[in-house]
């Protein structure tokens, strides 16, 4: 296979622009400057990656969210970047022909494809509440992963199992690492997930041909590191203990923060305040509503969405500069007035 410097080439693409794209995806990656180098070397050298990327119990949202992908965009990801060679979603072709290319890239590929899997498997009446291509989709899934050497779990419904496995769960639906066991799973939750998390998990397990580092829970640090609570812009707010009561009251037109009315940030791990939606444009709590915690394991079932949470203690309001002035001009009253009843006090003893 070609490798991503070879390809872009026969695109057209200058040498500077192929440095300034690893550049960038150096810093989407969440990578320190020094590894550019790094970055630049691997694309130089290394062949492009074959894709599997199916799909069981979901809505696509994931898709939805990665061709909106700005940085890169998801063109360049899927024409220059890997060799997307199944996608019931996006492929060309479909039935029995789509199917046999599967079967002949996991043959030819064995152990080298990344499969990735959007929505999960149910495991109720044997599989058979999700059928893809004539047959139960658990089926379809054990046997996409058996030659793959690493599995990325898109969303929340392959990490967590998301609203599909929420209370009473009627299709038993699961997560995909209830299902396969064998091979390293990387998890991407969000409900989608952000698109430019999507394409820099895919580029750093291509470029490094490693997984990249994960939490406890699996989800990779350079992008589920920091709780939305800590790269919020509202989050001055929170720490003056500045609130939203209702959603039309004067302090939600101030944009104050949206914790009283069940925002979920203080738990919730995702890059949504710092790379945001649509090239950066904007994300939930910017837009006025708080976070529902998409990113987390049973956010569906975590509690309503608009009650706070109890576990968080809520700083006491800061005081306005009106309300200052006024406890300053009474200490001064207060001052004045025990100053001159013990004036009083001492020219009356004075006088005895």
């Amino acid at each position: 296979m070609e490798t991503f410097w070879d390809t872009f080439k026969r695109h057209g693409v200058s040498r500077r622009d192929f440095l300034k794209f690893a550049t960038t995806i150096t810093g989407m990656m969440g990578l320190a400057p020094t590894m550019i180098p790094e970055v630049v070397r691997a694309m130089e050298t290394k062949p492009r990656v074959p894709v599997i990327w199916i799909h069981g119990l979901e809505c696509t949202c994931c898709s939805e969210s990665f061709i909106r992908s700005a940085t890169p965009l998801a063109s360049d990801v899927v024409l220059s970047m890997i060799s997307l060679e199944y996608d019931d979603t996006l492929s060309a072709a479909a039935g029995e022909p789509l199917e046999e290319h599967r079967k002949k890239i996991m043959k030819e590929y064995w152990g080298n494809y990344i499969l990735a899997v959007e929505g999960n498997p149910p495991l109720g009446e044997d599989g058979m509440y999700c059928i893809v291509a004539g047959k139960p989709f658990l089926e379809h899934l054990k046997e996409s992963a058996e030659g793959a050497k690493a599995i990325i779990a898109w969303g929340s419904c392959a990490s967590w199992g998301c609203v599909q496995a929420a209370k009473p769960n009627p299709t038993t639906a699961v997560p995909v690492d209830k299902v396969i066991t064998n091979k390293p799973i990387i998890k991407v939750p969000g409900c989608p997930p952000i698109a430019e998390v999507m394409t820099g998990v895919v580029m750093y397990l291509v470029l490094f041909d490693r997984i990249p580092p994960l939490d406890s829970q699996g989800r990779p640090k350079m992008f589920y590191g920091n709780r939305i609570h800590d790269t919020c812009y509202r989050r001055a707010f929170f720490n003056a203990g500045q609130f939203v009561e209702r959603f039309d009251d004067e302090n939600a037109k101030k944009g104050w923060c949206l914790y009283k009315v069940g925002c979920r940030g203080p738990t919730t791990y995702n890059q949504c305040g710092s790379i945001r939606w649509y090239n950066g444009l904007s994300y939930p709590i910017q837009a006025g509503h708080g976070c529902i915690g998409c990113a987390e394991k049973d956010f569906w079932d975590n509690g309503p969405f608009y009650q706070r949470l109890t576990s968080i203690p809520v700083p006491k309001q800061e005081a306005d500069a009106d309300k200052v002035g006024a406890a300053v001009a009474a200490a001064a009253v207060g001052g004045a007035i025990i100053h001159g009843v013990a004036s009083k006090i001492r020219n009356s003893g004075k006088k005895e």
